[in-house]
């Protein structure tokens, strides 16, 4: 958890988190477990404090588009999605469920990678037989993932029901909050 990271919505940084756990390591590690066991994610931090920022060299623009927006998000919020996140691994992981081709997302594994990958099947073509390469950038993928399709993927590789409820609480009556000086507008 980095202590340079902007806070969410609540202000509570990094460094007073970590804080926090030192004064109160048995309330706060029950909390989670509370979390964990229960599978639901608290109201609270499924909500992200959007910040605008606009692009480079769109200043002028009229467009929508020219605003990059970032979310805030709750610190304790971050906690619990890495939790969450490392019990799916484990069990994707643990029953030899990734794909051997899977780069992108999976731990020691890097572009990189991906390229050196490549590199060795195309050395180890025959003479006069040929390669089509395909590559996409889907534009904005990971925020048009459809949540339904992810918790089918969870149910289908035998998720543990705990982190599948979290998983399902996590995606449901998410909240974006864009605070201006004269406006606030939640959605």
């Amino acid at each position: 958890m980095g202590n340079k990271k902007a806070p969410g919505e609540y202000g509570i940084t990094g460094e007073i988190y970590i804080s926090s756990f030192e004064i109160f390591p048995n309330y706060i590690t029950a909390m989670y477990s509370e979390y964990l066991r229960r599978g639901v994610f608290p109201e609270r931090w499924r909500r992200a404090k959007l910040i605008p920022i606009t692009k480079p060299g769109k200043e002028n623009s009229e467009e929508f588009s020219k605003f990059h927006p970032i979310s805030l998000l709750n610190t304790g919020r971050k906690v619990l999605e890495k939790i969450l996140l490392n019990r799916i691994k484990s069990h994707i992981y643990s029953h030899d469920l990734m794909n051997t081709n899977q780069y992108g997302f999976t731990s020691r594994r890097s572009t990189i990678d991906a390229a050196m990958t490549v590199k060795h099947f195309v050395e180890g073509l025959v003479a006069g037989e040929l390669i089509v390469l395909v590559s996409l950038d889907v534009k904005g993928a990971f925020d048009a993932a459809w949540w339904p399709n992810t918790l089918n993927g969870l149910k289908a590789c035998g998720c543990p029901k705990n982190p599948y409820n979290l998983t399902k609480s996590y995606f449901s009556q998410r909240t974006a909050i864009l605070s201006t000086n004269s406006v606030r507008i939640e959605k």
